[in-house]
This record gives C-alpha cells, sequence and structure tokens, in this order.
C-alpha cells in the first residue's frame, strides 16, 4: 500500500524514474494487481528506461493487452535487435476491426517499409505504395518510397520518383531535405540540388528551427522508421488542445532507434519540455557531450533561461548566435537578452538582429517591432530624446498597426507630450482594437488626463473587464473613480492593484488610500 502511495505521489508530481521503482516494488509483492502492467509501461516510457518499458510490455502483450503504445515499444526493440521478424509480427499483432486505430495506420505502411528493407525483402516500398494510391498522392509518403529505394541502391529510381514530387506542406519538406541529402551521400548530386530548389522552406534565410539542423541522410531502417516517428511526433505535439502523452510515447520510440539523429533529439526535447520534464530536456542538450548544432545550443539556453539561469542562458545564447547568422537565432538571442534584464546586451542583441533585416514587407514589420523594442529599453533609462526618434521611424513603418500607435501614443502621453497627436494616435489604435484591454486603458487614461472624467471611467472599466488582474488599469480606474467624485469605489480599486502592485506603485497606492488622489500621487 505504501508504494502504491508513493507512485501516485510520483506519478502526480511528474517524477516518472521515481513512480516506475514503487510500482516495481508492488510488482513484487502483488504481480497480477490490475492495471499495473500498464502503470509500468507508461512510466518506463516517461522515464525513458526501454529495459522496464519492454517487460512490462512483454507482460501486458501476453496476456492479451495488446495496446498500441505497448506495441511500439516492442517493435522497436525488436527493431534495435535487428530481429526483423519478430518486428513484423508485433506490427501485424494487433486487431483494428473497428477502424479506429488512425495513429496505428499512420505508420503502418513506413514501418513494414523500413523492416522488410532490414530483412531484404523485394519492393519493400510496395507497402507504402499501396497506402498511397490514391488520385492525390502524399508527397512525405512518396519522399518515403524514395528514401526506401535509396536504402536499397537503386538510386536511379529514387531520382526519377523525387524529380516529381510536389512538396506541399511542412512535413513532406522536411521528409526532402532529409531525402536530399541521402541523395547526395548516394552521389545523385544534381537531383539533391533540384529538390532542395523545391523545397519553399530552405529558400533564403530559414526559420523552423527544424531546417537550421544539419541534413543527415537517412540509409537504415532503424534511422527511417525514427525519422517518420520523430516527424508524427512533431506534428502530434502541434495539435492545439492534444495530450502530450502521445507525442512523447512516439518521440521516446524515435531517440531508442536513431539517437544520433539531431532531428529525432530536438523532438524528444520539445516532446519532455511540454510533459513538465524540463530537466531531462536539458540534459539531452549537454554542451559537453558533442558539440551542437546552434539552434540546440539556443534552445538549451532558453530551458536555463526558464529554470531561472539568466546570465548562463544569455552567455549561451550569444555563443549560438556567433555560430549561426540564422534571422531566427537572432530573434531568440534578442528574447533571452531581454529576458537577462541586461539593457546594454539586450540592445545590442535588438541592433544586431535589426542589421540582418532586409526590404521586405515581413522584415519592414520586424523592424518597426525593434524600434519600439529599443525605445522601451531608452524610455526605462529615462531617455526620452533618444526614444522618441525611434517610435517615429516604428509609426513611418507601421503607421496602422493598432500596437505601435497605441506604444509611441501611451509614451508620449504619460510624460505629457505632444498630448494632442497622442490622443490621436491611441483613438486611432482603439478604432483598430476596440476589445483589446491595453489599447482601451490607454484611451481612458488619455481622457482622464485631458478632462474627460466621464468618457475615462466608461473605457477604464471595460479595460479592467478584460484584464482584471492588470494592476496599472486597476489603480487608473481608482483615479478615475476618485476625480468622477465616487471616492468608495476609488479606494476598492486601489486596495485592489495593492494586490499586484510592485514596490514604486504600492508606495503610490499606499499615499492615495491614506490621503485621497493628489497631483503628488496620481498614476504616472
Amino acid at each position: 500500500m505504501n508504494a502504491l502511495v508513493r507512485a501516485r505521489l510520483a506519478e502526480e508530481g511528474g517524477e516518472p524514474a521515481a513512480a516506475l521503482s514503487a510500482l516495481t516494488a508492488v510488482s513484487s509483492v502483488a504481480p497480477d494487481l490490475p492495471g499495473l502492467r500498464g502503470r509500468m509501461l507508461e512510466q518506463a516510457i516517461e522515464a525513458g528506461d526501454l529495459d522496464a518499458a519492454r517487460a512490462a510490455a512483454l507482460r501486458l502483450w501476453a496476456g492479451g493487452d495488446r495496446r498500441f503504445d505497448a506495441q511500439l515499444v516492442l517493435m522497436v526493440d525488436a527493431m534495435r535487435r535487428s530481429d526483423w521478424k519478430a518486428a513484423r509480427d508485433y506490427m501485424a499483432g494487433r486487431n483494428d476491426k473497428a477502424g479506429a486505430d488512425t495513429i496505428g495506420r499512420l505508420i503502418l505502411p513506413t514501418v513494414n517499409a523500413w523492416i522488410d528493407v532490414g530483412a531484404r525483402e523485394k519492393l519493400p516500398e510496395r507497402h507504402l505504395l499501396a497506402a498511397n494510391n490514391r488520385t492525390r498522392p502524399e508527397p512525405s509518403l512518396s519522399l518515403q518510397v524514395a528514401l526506401v529505394q535509396l536504402a536499397t541502391l537503386r538510386p536511379a529510381e529514387a531520382t526519377a520518383l523525387t524529380d516529381g514530387i510536389t512538396l506541399t506542406d511542412r512535413t513532406s519538406q522536411l521528409v526532402g531535405l532529409r531525402a536530399a541529402a541521402t541523395l547526395e551521400r548516394a552521389g545523385q548530386r544534381d537531383a539533391a540540388e533540384r529538390l532542395r530548389g523545391r523545397i519553399a522552406l530552405a529558400s533564403g534565410q530559414r526559420e523552423d528551427p527544424m531546417l537550421l539542423l544539419p541534413e543527415q541522410p537517412v540509409s537504415t531502417p532503424r534511422a527511417g522508421t525514427a525519422l517518420w516517428l520523430g516527424l508524427l511526433a512533431d506534428g502530434l505535439a502541434r495539435t492545439p488542445g492534444g495530450s502530450s502523452k502521445v507525442p512523447l510515447l512516439f518521440a521516446r520510440a524515435a531517440h531508442w532507434l536513431s539517437d544520433q539523429d539531431w532531428a529525432v533529439r530536438a523532438t524528444l526535447v520539445e516532446a519532455l519540455d511540454r510533459n513538465g520534464q524540463q530537466a531531462e530536456a536539458m540534459s539531452l542538450l549537454d554542451t559537453g557531450r558533442t558539440e551542437l548544432p546552434p539552434v540546440l545550443v539556443m534552445r538549451r539556453a532558453e530551458l536555463m533561461a526558464d529554470a531561472g539561469d539568466l546570465a548562463g542562458a544569455a552567455n549561451l545564447a550569444e555563443s549560438a548566435a556567433a555560430r549561426s547568422d540564422a534571422r531566427s537565432l537572432l530573434v531568440r538571442l534578442a528574447d533571452i537578452m531581454r529576458r537577462s534584464n541586461d539593457p546594454k546586451a539586450t540592445g545590442r542583441a535588438y541592433e544586431r538582429l535589426e542589421a540582418a533585416l532586409g526590404d521586405g514587407e515581413g522584415d519592414q514589420a520586424l523592424r518597426g517591432t525593434l524600434l519600439i523594442a529599443r525605445a522601451e529599453l531608452l524610455l526605462q533609462a529615462d531617455e526620452w530624446d533618444a526614444a522618441q526618434p525611434l517610435m517615429e521611424k516604428a509609426v513611418a513603418l507601421r503607421p496602422n498597426d493598432a500596437s505601435v500607435l497605441n506604444f509611441a501614443g501611451y509614451s508620449a502621453l504619460e510624460r505629457r507630450k505632444d498630448v494632442k497627436q497622442s490622443l490621436a494616435r491611441i483613438e486611432t489604435a482603439w478604432a483598430k482594437e476596440p476589445q483589446n484591454a491595453s489599447i482601451a486603458d490607454s484611451l481612458g487614461w488619455a481622457y482622464f488626463l485631458t478632462g474627460r472624467t466621464d468618457d475615462a471611467v466608461k473605457l477604464l472599466e471595460k479595460a479592467q473587464l478584460g484584464e482584471p488582474g492588470n494592476a496599472v488599469i486597476v489603480e487608473h480606474l481608482g483615479d478615475a473613480y476618485w476625480q468622477a467624485g465616487r471616492r468608495f469605489q476609488a479606494r476598492y480599486n486601489w486596495r485592489a492593484a495593492a494586490l499586484f502592485a510592485e514596490a514604486e506603485m504600492a508606495t503610490r497606492l499606499e499615499a492615495k488610500l491614506r490621503d485621497g488622489l493628489t497631483p503628488a500621487n496620481t498614476a504616472p
């Protein structure tokens, strides 16, 4: 009983290794406890313990419980041992008469094809061709056919096939890059370049983190299966509201098959992070074990920042950006520097990113955002004269952007600069996004400062409904209530704001609660 309690607490606390240990203790005295082997399998998968996962899966399978996670674990174990017959038997060992096993059907054609490659069967791609025999074949499955043909030393067939494939989605383009690397290693350099040229995601500066990884060829059954399982894990993780357990299952299986595949490792890192296992995610990106690609060094820096090591994260992010000028890495560097609370380093990161931008529409939009970010840093240092030109440039670049107009207008207004122009900008921003609580607050406060108290109260009440925990909005509404003669409501709001207030605001609110609203304690 004690072991069961420890297991449950460990499960709820996100400690799968401890939960597995406690469940193992239970199994030694009550091996047939209902549900025990299933829980042991689930915790072994979360903990990354393949031996324990295999043992639990074997017991489930022998008992007739042929659940999908057990099937996947046993298939992976068989492939690792090059036992192709066992792998095939496990893949065929479930009955899906109801047709509900969608996930299983996603992997069956690809895995069976790679099992046949390992078993040296003729035409192993037949499984993929049968699954892809449609009016509009899936390009990712067609590329898997090409990879299988390359693995069985048929480069001419693979070249002819890839030349006719139209890449339509992210998955097919990611597989396409791996196919290009495999074609190149097979001596088909021209075909590889033709394929790369049709990959939209690879043109120009790559933004997708997966595209910044080294292009590793795929030529073995384990690597081919791992590639597909990793891509499924990545896709499932991107499904809004989806479970974190299923992507982790696929990512674990992929990593057990091919732990030197950078894309597989990156996928497992994201699955672990999503499942609350940040420490293990970071351990997979240990920079002391092997030289990581810059994009994975940056990912480790982000995990370090999430764990509270902001100084270490900033240093590591700098080292990642020093090895690559990819714009997406510069964006992530700037974000880490912003979190590090080092204004000078943050400013340098913003300037470096801005220098890397071109003249395209997307780049100009990002430039406007960066100008506002740089201005915000200067305003924090009370350098209005330096910040104001940057905000004007941002407005010129993005004259219809509500957030830019609101920031420029409110920043000037709270310093009582160009009140008429500032008010006009905030009104324009609010007209574009009337449901935005921050913009409603800005306009309400602008009305307060210009003597339109009744209008201010209406807008600030609306803003508070949108963000009831925003201390700035709550204080603003308290000030407006006081100005409107609603003293009881004003004090109620100030007390509420004090629950969320930081030092400077807390001091100001204390003075209001004691003395009422005065010019000295009015919100900025």
